[in-house]
């Protein structure tokens, strides 16, 4: 499996490098076929947070799946534990549900999200940025590829990236959420068509919101 590390706002150290190569080995146990881990880890600046100066992002991709996790602590190798945790979960979560399937349940066809490429470590020196919210969207994108934008000079950053989505059913669209830990999925809806998210509300319980125009409404 191909690891890389890269570092955001902060210099990535040999011995971060060298645990995280050891450790992954936990991810290679439970899914033998992934082919590729991307590991950021980002340094909080501001002194008000310190509790979580340091965050572990995990994207393992294996086939067309991709399983994610983060964490944040107060140094990168206690957060690196807890986001390796959270990963190996949904890893078998992965797993037992492909089990289930060839016992005759129907198993998912997850969402293509491309290849994702590394991100070059963040030197002092950055390029000037173009501070207006309308650049974050005026460039053209390709599959995987993302632009990044900070309004003026407020704290204000829009992200925009370009996803490749075959459409799926609710359950599956679910399902995906689970595997990135996110508390809410993007996705076109196979019975409809139309552009759809799925959310947590509370407890076990999810809601669907369903986009569409007027125009098309008025043809259905």
């Amino acid at each position: 499996m191909e690891i890389v590390v890269t570092g955001r706002h902060t210099q990535v150290k040999q011995r971060f490098r060298d645990v995280v190569e050891t450790k992954m080995n936990r991810v290679t146990a439970i899914a033998p076929d992934a082919q590729r881990a991307q590991i950021v880890l980002t340094h909080e600046g501001n002194p008000r947070q310190a509790d979580t100066a340091k965050r572990v992002e995990i994207t393992v991709i294996a086939g067309r799946t991709v399983v994610r996790a983060e964490a944040s602590s107060t140094d990168e190798f206690s957060a690196l534990d807890m986001a390796l945790d959270k990963l190996t979960l949904r890893l078998r979560r992965t797993r037992d549900r492909r089990k289930d399937h060839r016992r005759g349940y129907t198993n998912p066809v997850p969402v293509d999200l491309g290849v994702v490429a590394p991100e070059p470590e963040v030197e002092e020196a950055e390029e000037e940025p173009n501070n207006s919210p309308e650049a974050a969207v005026a460039s053209d994108l390709g599959p995987g590829e993302s632009v990044e934008v900070q309004v003026g000079d407020t704290p204000i950053v829009i992200r925009r990236k370009l996803h490749i989505a075959e459409p799926m059913s609710i359950d599956e669209a679910l399902y995906e959420m689970e595997l990135i830990g996110h508390d809410f999925f993007l996705f076109v809806n196979k019975e409809t068509g139309r552009p759809s998210v799925v959310y947590h509300r509370h407890g076990w319980s999810y809601g669907v919101f369903e986009i569409d125009t007027p125009e098309n409404v008025k043809k259905d």
